[in-house]
């Protein structure tokens, strides 16, 4: 069985898992193979409200609560939905969405995003930039997760992928090893706001994280001791806004890392 088809596998019984402590409201009726498509949705619109997310009319992710009920609290800023596991979706047309979950303004969708889902491939929405709270709304975009598993077991594969509306220009992800104090990784090009680079393969082991602008040495935020396992694939996303101090505020520039594989 190739890893694919392993993670394919794995994939659909963690949806069907996810989908049983969604309540009602979600379509779990099986009818034939798990389909043969991924996505993973991502609350990352500084101030937005919790979502759920939705593929048209289908909703794909939810909270339930401590009394089994379905939550109001919904996906939050900074987390990503179904725990940040893939989960399956049907090839087709989509329009995706983030909507509100709380009772004064549910169902209310403030996102959206189109995309055409393909057989056998993997892609993540991400709900991006700054909550406008007049307007209720908030950016969007989704990018294919073109990932393959390393060759080479004592290695991982990481990519960036920048969320951040506000930076100055496009920031630079570079990574160095804690264990060996190697040399420092620069991972692909310079990324705009809403996009990413290719897959970097990278020795495995704890990396501290630096963001950069082009050209320069000096950090424009840090997050330690990020741990890339044997083997695995990870997708590291700058998120928050680029203006805030500090290590504690909730909306300060920080790297969200993410496992695919």
């Amino acid at each position: 069985m190739t890893a694919m088809k392993r993670h394919g596998r794995l994939a659909a019984v963690l949806t069907a898992a996810l989908l049983a402590a969604c309540g009602d409201k979600i379509d779990r009726t099986v009818t034939g193979p798990a389909p043969a498509a991924r996505i993973k949705f991502f609350n990352f619109g500084v101030n937005a409200p919790g979502v759920d997310f939705y593929a048209n009319s289908v909703k794909m992710t939810a909270i339930n609560s401590a009394i089994g009920v379905e939550s109001t609290r919904g996906t939050i800023y900074g987390e990503g939905g179904a725990g940040g596991f893939y989960v399956n979706i049907s090839p087709g047309q989509y329009t995706l969405n983030g909507k509100i979950t709380d009772t004064t303004s549910h169902g209310l969708a403030i996102s959206a995003a189109s995309q055409t889902v393909e057989n056998g491939k993997a892609y993540s929405f991400y709900q991006s930039g700054f909550y406008n709270a007049t307007t209720k709304t908030v950016d969007a975009f989704v990018l294919e997760d073109a990932w393959t598993p390393p060759t080479d077991l004592t290695k991982a594969s990481i990519r960036f992928v920048n969320t951040i509306s506000n930076a100055t220009g496009p920031l630079t992800l570079v990574v160095k090893s804690q264990s060996t104090g190697s040399s420092e990784i620069v991972i692909g090009l310079p990324v705009d706001y809403k996009g990413a680079t290719t897959y970097t393969t990278i020795p495995f082991g704890v990396y501290d994280l630096y963001a950069r602008y082009t050209g320069s040495s000096t950090n424009v935020f840090t997050r330690t001791g990020v741990s890339f396992g044997i083997g695995r694939v990870y997708t590291v996303a700058a998120r928050g806004d680029i203006t805030v101090p500090g290590t504690t505020a909730t909306n300060r520039p920080f790297f969200d890392s993410t496992p695919n594989y």
